[in-house]
């Protein structure tokens, strides 16, 4: 995994996206390359959590899930091709053939799109939480993501906790509440 992050970090297209971006809630760092050092960072609080293999493939999902926001067509669903997700798996997919990596990059902020029905409605789309569920396989991987992306300053860690709890009732899964940084590291 480390091989295919260093061939990743060495790719033209990964370094044009590092610099775009523009400070936003939730990503006051502004630009992918201060969002992936953040990240970096919070990894670095869970590694002693994590295995050698789980903390490359961390180290993969932290650098190039986002990595293409800036060549992404605004407002389109995750699943539409030129979207960010897609954009992101369709180049993961040139250098890594872990199915599982490619579904977390391609669905890293569907928990939040569900959270936040949850949370204007009251409820959220169960079929597209089961479709979620049955796409993810290595759930603690994914939550462990989840947790290291969504602990940065200005995203609040309510929806880490929801999110958790509502995947525990329906996968078996390592990750609880406990892992979930603190809101002052960030």
């Amino acid at each position: 995994m480390r091989d295919i992050l260093e061939r990743i970090q060495a790719d033209p297209r990964y370094l044009e996206g590092l610099d775009c971006g523009r400070q936003r809630p939730g990503h006051p760092e502004g630009t992918i390359r201060g969002h992936v050092a953040i990240l970096e960072q919070n990894l670095a609080a869970l590694k002693h959590r994590v295995s050698d293999e789980d903390y490359w493939k961390l180290k993969i999902l932290i650098h190039v899930h986002d990595t293409f926001k800036h060549a992404a067509k605004q407002g389109v669903p995750i699943s539409d091709p030129n979207s960010h997700a897609s954009l992101a798996r369709a180049f993961l997919a040139e250098f890594c053939a872990d199915a599982d990596l490619q579904n977390m990059v391609q669905f890293h902020d569907e928990p939040f799109a569900l959270w936040r029905q949850y949370d204007q409605r009251g409820s959220y789309n169960q079929e597209r939480m089961r479709t979620l569920v049955d796409t993810i396989k290595d759930w603690d991987l994914f939550l462990i993501f989840m947790i290291v992306d969504g602990s940065t300053e200005g995203k609040d860690r309510s929806v880490l906790q929801w999110c958790v709890g509502e995947v525990s009732h329906r996968v078996t899964t390592r990750v609880d509440g406990t892992w979930i940084l603190p809101q002052e590291r960030a």
